[in-house]
């Protein structure tokens, strides 16, 4: 690519702030307290600052890439490759990331979100637009249920419902044995009945043998999906599952990127794909992977990795040129934080979000906010024009 261009990418920096969780959120390899953000921050040479988020749960409990190791990837080797190259041409400069860097899907996601932000700041249209069109303005936004104690989640669900902020709860299991989690689950089903949707992720802690007990039970029970009760390596096993019971298997943690999609879809081995712009490796893989699975019938499903109001942003603006979503969204991420990072919060309510409807990804970050949460506890190099940090 030439480096002679009318808007070139001038600076790039990452930032990891750590904010704290409103309560417990017990996984089945990890319980989270606080949440490490990836922000990375895209300055162009006309001005415009493009912000992006890499973010993931845990450290390396989830996956194979930490908030650490996200900063590094891209302040050592995809920050040098993009700075002084095209920044309006965001597919041909991330195809020759992908040519630089192998992996690194978060690290990758981050960048690509905070160039189509700049790029649509500097075009004055949403990234929604430059992914085929707006077709939802808001989004049905599930909660996950996930402290462990059965009362407190019955109870935490009703209030959800009274502020009629959700009616759609994932319960995270896998700690504890198969017919103790089914118990669990199938109290809180009977306390809210046919006023709310229940739904499990397994995140992979279960055998086959395990799930040909505990999906029975669940569907019997009344649930109405089961994400990835099985490692993502075992394709087979949950291709005979997702085709032995009528309750939906939802394939996550089996999805990092178009291959994954492809091969999950060929062997049978999900109904519902939960998409999630990280692990997809950016927006724009985001959207072929939702059509992979549209083209094998398989239902749709915007999921989240807990990210801030950045990530959301930019979750929201991809789910929302889905045609079909006919499993909603999780995009909850900023409602489980105790902190907002943003100048203006996401608009919750009536059990959906709004999607931002502003220039790229549709918000703005509260640099005060950045700064007091930073890790390292300097203020941001980078900031948009007109911003201040009091620190």
């Amino acid at each position: 690519m030439s480096t002679s261009v009318a808007v070139r990418v001038d600076g790039v920096e990452t930032i990891l702030i750590d904010v704290p969780t409103i309560r417990p959120h017990r996984l089945s390899m990890h319980t989270m307290n606080s949440q490490t953000l990836v922000l990375v921050m895209i300055r162009c040479s006309d001005g415009t600052v493009g912000i992006g988020e890499g973010t993931t749960i845990g450290g390396l409990s989830y996956g194979e890439e930490s908030p650490e190791g996200i900063k590094l990837t891209v302040d050592t080797y995809i920050a040098p490759a993009i700075i002084g190259m095209d920044a309006s041409r965001v597919a041909a400069l991330m195809t020759d990331v992908k040519r630089r860097v192998k992996g690194n899907r978060f690290a990758k996601c981050a960048v690509e979100t905070a160039l189509l932000d700049a790029l649509g700041k500097r075009l004055g249209l949403p990234v929604s637009e430059l992914l085929g069109g707006r077709q939802h303005d808001t989004l049905p936004v599930a909660w996950t249920l996930a402290s462990g104690d059965t009362t407190r989640d019955i109870e935490e669900a009703e209030r959800m419902l009274d502020a009629r902020r959700h009616n759609i709860f994932k319960l995270k299991i896998g700690l504890r044995s198969v017919e103790d989690d089914v118990a669990h689950v199938a109290a809180i089903k009977r306390a809210l009945g046919d006023r709310a949707s229940v739904r499990v992720d397994v995140n992979q802690a279960w055998s086959e043998p395990d799930a040909r007990r505990g999906i029975p039970a669940l569907e019997a029970a009344g649930v109405d999906l089961i994400e990835q009760p099985l490692s993502r390596d075992n394709r087979g096993a949950q291709a005979r599952l997702a085709g032995r019971y009528a309750v939906p298997i939802m394939a996550d943690e089996a999805l990092h990127g178009t291959t994954d999609a492809f091969d999950v879809a060929s062997r049978g081995a999900a109904d519902v794909f939960a998409l999630k712009i990280n692990q997809a490796g950016g927006l724009y893989d985001a959207v072929k992977m939702a059509a992979i699975g549209d083209a094998a019938g398989i239902g749709l499903y915007g999921g989240t990795m807990l990210e801030g109001g950045v990530g959301t942003a930019a979750s929201a603006q991809v789910f929302s040129v889905l045609p079909k979503l006919a499993w909603g969204t999780e995009l909850f991420g900023p409602l489980l934080l105790t902190e907002e990072i943003l100048a203006t919060p996401l608009r919750y309510g009536d059990f959906v979000l709004q999607v931002p409807t502003a220039p790229g990804i549709g918000v703005e970050l509260d640099m005060d906010r950045v700064a007091f949460f930073r890790r390292d506890g300097y203020a941001p190099r980078i900031q948009p024009a007109g911003a201040t940090t009091g620190v």
